[in-house]
């Protein structure tokens, strides 16, 4: 095999690649990027059998071959080499040059037949959206997954698709986040558990363009993301979600309307006076015209007050700050409406048209406080 093609575009696609190359593994073909120029393209794939990843580059083929060669080695020498083009040529013992220049490195590759391929997956049941789109509703739910290994589905994102909208929904047990997107197109129903580290690593790719789409197939077992010269195919995790809709509820005691920019830095100030680890909540005081937010740990308190417009009853509630900066952060909207119960049901944050809901927990402070 004989291949040239700019350092640039090399680096792209091995940084793209990169995110489906296992850590740890006992299979040490997979620890590799295989670069397949047997055909007129040069694709670069890597695998972890849960999550693969294939993209195509430009570049010239002398010479058609395959070689998969080490991950980590691979990526560190082609993000040092000069701003040139890079000439990558194997032999028939699996050595593989790597010239840049003046700078020449041989490194040893294996058999790119042994490789583990991306599944074959048929391409019939899809969704299309914009880059943008899915990279902004993955920003705007994924803080929400557990990073537990207790429940599987947890460290997961449903789809949901119906007719036209597109409902991605995630939870840990304390807070669920809500996305509703209108498609362009009605489908058929679907509904899907994807992992969260495909989302996180797919939302790193993603150019976030609106002009540019994103194709979404299912299948029973895996979801296929499509865009720009990348194929990310992924395993989906089994098993029936959470009744969600039997948590939601339109019914309140206290609304509030307020500005988001101010509570969100109130918040963020209080939380100077919590340590990494510390469970202090903050403590909230609805009154007619004022919101009161307090915090009190080791270091010291806080107390600040936030002009609102209030409906309803007057409430004391306490929430873990960190849970109210992760929704706050990835609203767009310059005010937001909270919706309260009682003290000890959850609030919820969301906008008129339900394109959005945020539910959290409160905390029980007395004990705190």
């Amino acid at each position: 095999m004989k291949i040239i093609c700019t350092k640039s575009n090399l680096v792209k696609g091995v940084s793209i690649v990169s995110k489906a190359v296992p850590s740890k593994t006992t299979m040490p073909i997979l620890e590799c990027i295989l670069i397949d120029a047997t055909t007129d393209t040069i694709k670069l794939t890597a695998n972890d059998m849960e999550l693969g990843i294939e993209t195509t580059i430009e570049g010239t083929i002398l010479q058609k071959g395959i070689i998969a060669l080490d991950a980590k080695i691979f990526s560190e020498i082609v993000r040092k080499l000069p701003d040139n083009e890079v000439i990558i040529e194997t032999n028939s013992n699996l050595q593989t040059l790597i010239t840049c220049e003046k700078a020449k490195f041989n490194i040893s590759g294996k058999s790119g037949e042994d490789f583990s391929y991306l599944p074959y997956i048929e391409k019939k049941d899809c969704i299309t959206l914009s880059e943008f789109t899915l990279k902004e509703v993955i920003r705007q739910t994924i803080f929400s997954i557990s990073d537990m290994d207790s429940n599987k589905l947890m460290s997961g994102e449903l789809f949901e698709v119906d007719q036209n909208i597109l409902k991605v929904v995630s939870l840990d047990g304390h807070r669920i986040s809500i996305r509703k997107i209108e498609l362009k197109e009605s489908y058929e129903p679907r509904k899907v558990v994807v992992p969260g580290k495909t989302l996180q690593e797919i939302s790193k790719i993603l150019s976030g363009e609106t002009e540019s789409e994103v194709t979404i197939y299912f299948t029973n077992n895996h979801i296929v993301f499509e865009f720009s010269n990348t194929v990310v195919v992924s395993r989906l995790i089994e098993g029936e979600y959470f009744r969600i809709d039997q948590m939601l509820s339109n019914d309140y005691e206290t609304k509030v309307r307020i500005n988001k920019k101010e509570l969100l830095s109130c918040i963020d100030r209080a939380t100077l006076l919590v340590k990494e680890g510390d469970k202090k909540p903050i403590i909230i005081n609805i009154t007619d015209e004022s919101m009161q937010l307090k915090i009190q740990s080791q270091i010291g308190s806080m107390n600040e007050e936030i002009m609102i417009t209030k409906d309803g009853k007057d409430l004391l509630i306490g929430f873990n700050p960190k849970f109210l900066i992760d929704a706050l952060r990835v609203i767009d909207d310059e005010e937001v409406s909270l919706y309260f119960m009682n003290a000890k049901a959850p609030c919820f944050i969301k906008d008129e048209e339900q394109s959005y809901i945020y539910l959290i927990l409160p905390v029980n402070f007395n004990a705190a406080a």
